[in-house]
């Protein structure tokens, strides 16, 4: 059985319906090192994050075990509303990893599957997160950070104050 990076590397070349010609023009890197990654070698790290954009999937879908896969597959049959809304409402899904998807699929509403309603909620909620995280990560990246973490902070133990006293 191939390691899950090869494994992972073919089945997502194959579910885009890439040949290596295609990912090499997508991600940058050079057909040989795409070669040798499915006969088994090691990316490093740059390699990776380029593959992943390549492929449009996030870095950690080359270690996804494969046992995982089948949690996928009936997440997404239990929420077929889902595929209805992405193909009526693309917009809302711009940016959107493997992973995204995964979580999304996986919610459950009152009593089952996720309602149309329920789906673009999610949907609504996911998006302002990760616009959220975004600022977050840049605001980091800025002399605000030591600022940004005392809040961060301040939250957090406020948050624990509360859980604790229930």
């Amino acid at each position: 059985m191939p390691p899950p990076f090869q494994a992972n590397l073919q089945r997502l070349m194959a579910a885009a319906g890439f040949s290596m010609h295609d990912v090499a023009a997508r991600s940058g890197v050079d057909e040989r090192t795409i070669r040798g990654l499915l006969a088994g070698n090691k990316p490093h790290a740059r390699t990776l994050h380029r593959l992943a954009e390549g492929l449009g999937v996030s870095a950690d879908e080359f270690f996804v075990d494969p046992a995982q896969l089948l949690y996928r597959r009936f997440d997404r049959a239990t929420n077929p509303l889902v595929e209805e809304i992405l193909e009526s409402q693309p917009e809302f899904f711009e940016n959107w990893t493997e992973a995204d998807f995964d979580e999304l699929h996986s919610r459950f509403g009152a009593g089952g599957p996720l309602t149309r309603e329920g789906v673009l909620e999610s949907v609504r909620r996911m998006n302002r997160k990760r616009e959220t995280l975004d600022k977050l990560n840049l605001l980091l990246e800025t002399g605000e950070a030591g600022v940004l973490g005392g809040i961060i902070d301040l939250f957090y133990e406020k948050i624990r104050v509360r859980k604790g006293k229930k």
